[in-house]
């Protein structure tokens, strides 16, 4: 897949790079980072992301295409063990790869079991030390020195996603890239669908707050989009995402047993758009289905009074209304789907 460029220099290089690492190195916060805006959901939960996120970082004369990874564990679940098998996958016909080695946190059997498959591959290898922002100098040459002994690495980079500190990062991935021309248009971001990025926003607003055992219990589904007011159906599959002019390169409260839904909002909290009167653009109805696996848990999601489902649609409306550029009016249906971790045709359903 490439873009067709009647004029690109031979000098320009593109491909894909997949960033690995244990659970909760700091991956996402990375692809973040490099593309600049938010296409992949951050927590500190460990375990956030679970399918394969690409980011598109726009340079000058490359284009890196991020495949950014769930984080390789010893899988409990079913589920587990396909965000294991995604990972594998997601090392299969790309140009590079940058391994995740967190500056604040002492060298352990995730990371060198990581070290040993990435041995077996035939492609570069970057060791990325993260989270620098987090240590002293000191601290940051004793983890670079242990992160050094886990293997042979064709670049070592210390960073810190958070102040920003990756252009080195960048430039090191990209003289490993081929000579090609742009893979994806030079305005976009990421090639998420718009339901995915959806279902991740609502998920990513529903960690904060809850319970240890309750993250790894929630999973999201958007149901469905529908123009308020028309009987038009579904409004599935608006496309990528697409960076801001300014950064492109330059040269519910319960309501029965089976479900409850966050009360929607008819205020739109978002930026306006350009040249368009808010009367003019009509609200979209976003139907988002959250599950989790045990009656208990879906109260303590839904909170007292319908509280913290009420958090989790307001944090998330804002960003979906960001996104898609008009006012939403967010439903969250509320379902147990028990142990839908280890169910294979639940898995199936949520896209796993």
């Amino acid at each position: 897949m490439s873009v067709p460029h009647s004029s690109w220099s031979l000098s320009h290089r593109a491909g894909f790079v997949s960033i690995v690492g244990r659970p909760n190195v700091g991956k996402s916060t990375l692809t973040n980072a490099l593309v600049g805006q938010k296409v992949a959901i951050t927590s500190s939960r460990p375990e956030t992301t679970r399918h394969n996120v690409r980011g598109v970082v726009q340079g000058e004369d490359y284009q890196i295409v991020l495949v950014d990874t769930p984080g390789l564990h010893r899988p409990r679940t079913l589920l587990g063990k396909r965000l294991n098998d995604m990972v594998r996958e997601a090392l299969v016909d790309v140009d590079a790869v940058v391994f995740c080695v967190p500056a604040d946190q002492k060298i352990g059997p995730g990371d060198r079991y990581i070290a040993a498959e990435l041995k077996e591959l035939n492609i570069p290898v970057i060791l990325a030390v993260t989270k620098a922002d987090l240590v002293s100098k000191e601290r940051m040459v004793a983890a670079l020195v242990a992160a050094e002994e886990l293997g042979e690495w064709n670049d070592i980079v210390p960073l810190s996603a958070l102040t920003g500190e990756v252009n080195v990062l960048a430039d090191q991935i990209a003289k490993y890239l081929p000579s090609s021309p742009p893979l994806y248009p030079r305005d976009q971001a990421s090639d998420e669908s718009v339901e995915k990025t959806i279902a991740e926003f609502v998920r990513e607003a529903a960690l904060e707050g809850v319970r240890e055992e309750l993250p790894h219990s929630i999973a999201v589904q958007v149901e469905e989009i529908l123009y308020q007011g028309e009987d038009t159906g579904p409004q599935l599959g608006y496309g990528s995402h697409r960076l801001p002019k300014e950064q492109m390169p330059t040269s519910k409260e319960g309501r029965g047993a089976g479900e409850a839904e966050s009360a929607p909002s008819s205020s739109y909290d978002g930026e306006d758009i350009a040249g368009t009167s808010q009367e003019e653009v009509k609200p979209l109805d976003v139907h988002v289905n959250v599950y989790v696996e045990r009656d208990s848990q879906k109260g303590i999601l839904i909170g007292k009074g319908g509280s913290h489902i009420r958090r989790v649609r307001i944090k998330a409306k804002r960003q979906i209304q960001k996104l898609l550029g008009r006012p939403v009016q967010l439903h969250l249906h509320v379902r147990v789907a028990k142990n839908w971790q280890s169910d294979t045709k639940m898995l199936g359903r949520l896209g796993f």
